[in-house]
């Protein structure tokens, strides 16, 4: 009999892998650069839309803002990213902006990092999914009818590639986040070559007007301010995902800190060029973008009818000689790929800051145990379960999405920066000598501007898209905060309660062991019961069973001295025909006549090899047992009677799937297979 379920789980994720096999899955860092540096590299296609977004609501006149804004989103990038370097080499063991935080500023500054960080994960990944579709739709707008599906299909897709493991979804990934980068990048290069040639691209949109918003049709003074802000915030998307290295450094081949700082600086560099380029076109080509259609002017068909192309789509339209061009259609491909992909960065993260908290016990000690290939399935589950939710309920839309978002990095970047601060202050007072200072000076001065500039931030992100909806972010951090140190405390009390202060007290054998067996009928498995309840020798044993019907009892009780059973049976009269209450109330009235003695419950059940015989059986069974153990001084024991169906079900494997895994596997060497020679595997020759 086949098992359908474990051979889709093997399709889907792979064989199981041992505990020692966990280094195999270590990656060097043309994997890692994809498989953590994707979403910062991919919000490259959206962070210039959303700056022209928000400039628009002013009209034609502000665009002129953008190289500003952009030129202050760099400098805001690379001071991030060199601020990020430290953490890596200062904090190698993965924990981040968490582990960070809590070292230097306190466990309660350290879960509000984690807890900004959880929710900006799931927001990473409704919104890379979200704009993946969005590309995907401008290319072919008959799609759009089913955004939410596609953006949710996306995800089981992406949960399935990553439950099969770090470097087997870095595999998966690499191609397309390489591809994305070289197709921009080409795309930068052709289209200011035809600038510099006089051949300038002109997109679409270029002959449009945008009527202001009515709300921003006075923009002077703070109101002009505001507006500039909002956009900057907005184009601060491309920061987002930069700290997933500093989580992810385990994850890196030797030498770890060396490697995860590489790659980081690397991803740093490309993600600015791209950004630029980006952006320089879209002001060469005069590429126009509202969030409501209705406010271009010169539109020929009613806005109520016109699908807006996203910005990345109307520069490679222009670049690359029309919407039907094979460069047109690359970009898009590769664009849509990458900003789904880009969710791959928050399920690497995720996972492995869940875990962490996990061990720190802040989150369920599930979170922290590794799957059948050694991944953090859980976390992942949790995180595409979320996810699918936001997608759903704000129907994929990136506009909508976007106003929870990066509000949570900005966070974790401002108290990291500030925590690092900190650290750089105890280095400088253990470190006396005068050669030995110069490196702590220079990383505290680079973590201080860090501190600094990405706390104004964080301040004009709440202030711009707080009542935009960046407030649902912030109760769900708070209620994740709360819940993070709800099951702290219970954890902490749950150990304290189970903390062996007297061992010889904890071993005094009960006075006596007084034995239950719960009958319904007399049939086999009650007669197991029976033997199995005498082998283990109690001082009283005895049979109980409720009346419901009394021509049924005496029954009973005439088989059972028929048979010369010489356990003694209790008949319990229920005229209200329950069974669970008088078998519960029973049970209690014997601990209350010997509180030190210890009464022993015995319950037959069956045991049954398919999923829907389990509602034929054991329902009565369940219930019993569920309400005896919360009865203090009583042990409830199951005494399993296999019916056929279970004796030629499957049995199961020694690693199991879905086998409850717990624990951090140990990184061991590879041992190194011997190879079998070939006189060994040839058969022995004939003698003659």
């Amino acid at each position: 009999m086949f098992n359908v379920t474990a051979i889709l789980k093997r399709l889907v994720i792979g064989r199981a892998m041992r505990s020692e096999e966990l280094h195999e899955t270590l990656l060097p860092k043309r994997l890692a650069l994809p498989v953590f540096a994707s979403d910062p590299l991919s919000s490259v296609a959206y962070a210039t839309q959303e700056i022209l977004l928000v400039l628009a609501l002013g009209g034609l006149a502000f665009l002129h803002f953008t190289p500003w804004i952009a030129a202050a989103v760099v400098c805001l990038m690379t001071v991030v990213v060199l601020s990020y370097r430290q953490v890596v080499h200062a904090y190698p063991s993965g924990g981040g902006s968490y582990e960070v935080v809590s070292t230097n500023l306190g466990p309660s500054a350290g879960l509000v990092v984690a807890a900004s960080l959880l929710v900006d994960y799931v927001m990473t990944v409704a919104v890379s999914v979200a704009s993946g579709v969005d590309n995907i739709i401008s290319a072919l707008p008959q799609l759009a009818a089913h955004r939410v599906l596609l953006a949710i299909g996306f995800v089981a897709l992406l949960t399935a590639t990553n439950l099969r493991g770090v470097r087997e979804s870095g595999r998966a990934f690499a191609a397309p986040t390489y591809l994305f980068v070289g197709g921009v990048l080409i795309m930068v290069v052709t289209g200011l070559v035809r600038w510099a040639l006089g051949d300038a691209p002109v997109a679409e949109s270029a002959g449009y007007g945008i009527t202001p918003a009515p709300a921003d049709t006075d923009l002077m003074g703070p109101a002009l301010l505001m507006l500039v802000l909002r956009a900057f915030s907005s184009g601060c998307t491309a920061l987002t995902g930069v700290e997933a290295i500093s989580n992810g450094v385990p994850a890196f081949r030797r030498p770890k800190s060396a490697n995860a700082a590489t790659t980081l600086a690397v991803m740093g560099f490309t993600a600015v060029v791209m950004f630029v380029g980006v952006t320089a076109l879209a002001l060469l080509t005069k590429v126009r973008v509202t969030g409501d259609p209705c406010r271009l002017t010169g539109l020929t068909v009613p806005c109520s009818a016109y699908t807006q192309r996203t910005v990345i789509a109307q520069i490679a339209a222009a670049v690359f000689g029309g919407e039907h061009s094979p460069g047109f259609y690359l970009i898009q491909t590769v664009t849509a790929l990458v900003l789904i992909l880009a969710a791959n960065t928050a399920f690497n993260g995720f996972p492995l800051l869940a875990s962490l908290l996990a061990q720190h016990r802040y989150l369920p000690h599930q979170l922290h145990n590794r799957g059948d290939r050694l991944a953090f399935s859980n976390g992942i589950l949790a995180l595409a379960f979320v996810a699918c939710l936001l997608l759903w309920g704000f129907r994929a839309n990136v506009t909508s999405l976007i106003h929870l978002y990066i509000l949570g990095v900005f966070t974790s970047f401002t108290l990291s920066q500030l925590g690092m601060v900190r650290h750089w202050n105890r280095e400088l007072r253990a470190a006396p000598a005068p050669a030995r200072r110069h490196r702590p000076h220079t990383a505290r001065a680079i973590n201080t501007v860090g501190a600094v500039v990405t706390g104004l931030v964080l301040v004009i992100v709440l202030a711009t898209k707080f009542t935009q909806g960046a407030w649902l972010a912030v109760l769900a951090a708070v209620v994740l905060w709360v819940m993070m140190r709800g099951i702290r405390r219970h954890y902490d009390a749950t150990a304290a309660e189970l903390a062996v202060t007297d061992p010889k007290a904890e071993l005094t054998s009960p006075s006596r062991v007084l034995a239950v067996v719960l009958v319904s009928t007399l049939h086999k498995p009650t007669l197991r019961a029976l033997a199995y309840a005498r082998a283990l020798r109690p001082d009283r044993l005895e049979a109980l069973t409720v009346s419901v019907d009394r021509d049924e009892a005496a029954a009973l009780r005439g088989r059972w001295e028929e048979y010369g059973i010489e356990v003694p049976l209790t008949v319990i009269d229920s005229p209200y025909r329950e069974v669970t209450r008088p078998v519960v109330e029973y049970v209690r009235s014997v601990r209350r006549e010997s509180p030190r003695d210890i009464v022993a419950v015995f319950v037959p059940e069956y045991v049954v090899g398919r999923w829907w015989e389990n509602l034929l059986h054991n329902q009565s069974a369940l219930w019993l047992k569920n309400r005896l153990l919360f009865t203090p001084g009583v042990m409830v024991t199951s005494v399993p009677w296999q019916l056929t169906s279970a004796a030629h079900a499957d049995r199961p494997a020694a690693r199991a799937p879905g086998s409850v895994r717990r624990g951090e596997p140990r990184t061991a060497p590879r041992r190194p297979r011997r190879r079998r020679r070939a006189r060994d595997a040839a058969p022995p020759a004939p003698r003659g």
